[in-house]
């Protein structure tokens, strides 16, 4: 028989929980206003952002138009941008979800000469900050003819991201129990048939949520799309940079601009969230 709580014990508790969720709905919302801000500022006029603040929209709701999506959806240069950031965003993240996967496993379950000393190295690149390979980089590309080239910042972000992938995937294959995988040789399956049928089923929450860090880091890059990227078609983080008046922020151009970069991230992670949230979880628990 358990002990009968009290009414006060009940109540703190209830009130505890009520509390927490306050706080959380508060803090949520206390992160948003720079996102609300910024969609309310794109739906507003050049004359009236230059007026007043964006929360006068709730005082004047006639302010809010769709003229600068208008404008910026027919700017060739923008839509060039966004074209742009797509094909090296998608390849970089392709790239790294297809070697690493087949890394992570070989590190994992595969025995080969100098295995544990070639994931220490693959570690080892993990502290390796950007900033030191863009000069040596930049001097590789242009002697080659990849300097100023998609094919050369898909090359780079697919370099810098494989180490994390590879360590990543290797730690989450590695806690496959070896007796399945055992199994399935037993079975007579090869070791493609195995890790396309076993491991890349049991992993793909691990994938998809390297999947989205990858696209989330490539997507709102702009150091490496600044120095690599060509310059007659930047990504749109560039060609928002770009964008800056002499004299004073473009803000009926970066604004709408700015939240529609924003809006494809958030339609990846919201498309895969369920899968994300698996993954972190299974690397909680194990």
């Amino acid at each position: 028989m358990r002990p009968s709580t009290s009414l006060a014990t009940r109540i703190a508790a209830r009130t505890a929980g009520g509390a927490v969720r306050v706080f959380l709905l508060l803090t949520g919302l206390f992160w948003l206003l720079p996102t609300v801000g910024l969609l309310l500022s794109s739906l507003r006029s050049p004359s009236d952002i230059a007026e007043s603040g964006w929360w006068q929209v709730f005082a004047a709701p006639a302010q809010l138009t769709t003229e600068n999506y208008a404008r910026l959806l027919t700017n060739e240069t923008f839509t060039g941008s966004l074209l742009s950031t797509v094909m090296i965003t998608v390849p970089s993240t392709l790239l790294v979800l297809v070697i690493g996967s087949f890394a992570g496993y070989a590190f994992a379950w595969l025995e080969f000469p100098g295995r544990d000393w070639w994931f220490l190295g693959v570690v080892a690149l993990l502290v390796v900050p950007v900033q030191v390979a863009l000069i040596p980089v930049s001097k590789l590309f242009g002697a080659v003819g990849l300097f100023e080239t998609t094919a050369g910042v898909v090359l780079f972000h697919t370099a810098f991201g494989l180490p994390f992938a590879v360590f990543l995937l290797r730690n989450f294959f590695a806690e496959i129990p070896r007796e399945l995988l055992e199994a399935a040789r037993l079975d007579g399956a090869g070791e493609i048939r195995l890790f396309t049928r076993v491991v890349l089923p049991l992993g793909g929450p691990a994938i998809a949520s390297l999947g989205i860090f990858q696209f989330l880091w490539v997507w709102n890059d702009m150091l490496v799309a600044l120095i690599f990227a060509d310059s007659q078609s930047p990504p749109i983080t560039v060609a928002l940079q770009q964008q800056v008046r002499q004299f004073g922020n473009n803000v009926d151009v970066l604004a709408p601009g700015a939240f529609l970069s924003m809006v494809i991230p958030l339609v990846v992670f919201f498309a895969f969230q369920r899968q994300f949230v698996s993954g972190v979880m299974a690397g909680a628990v194990k």
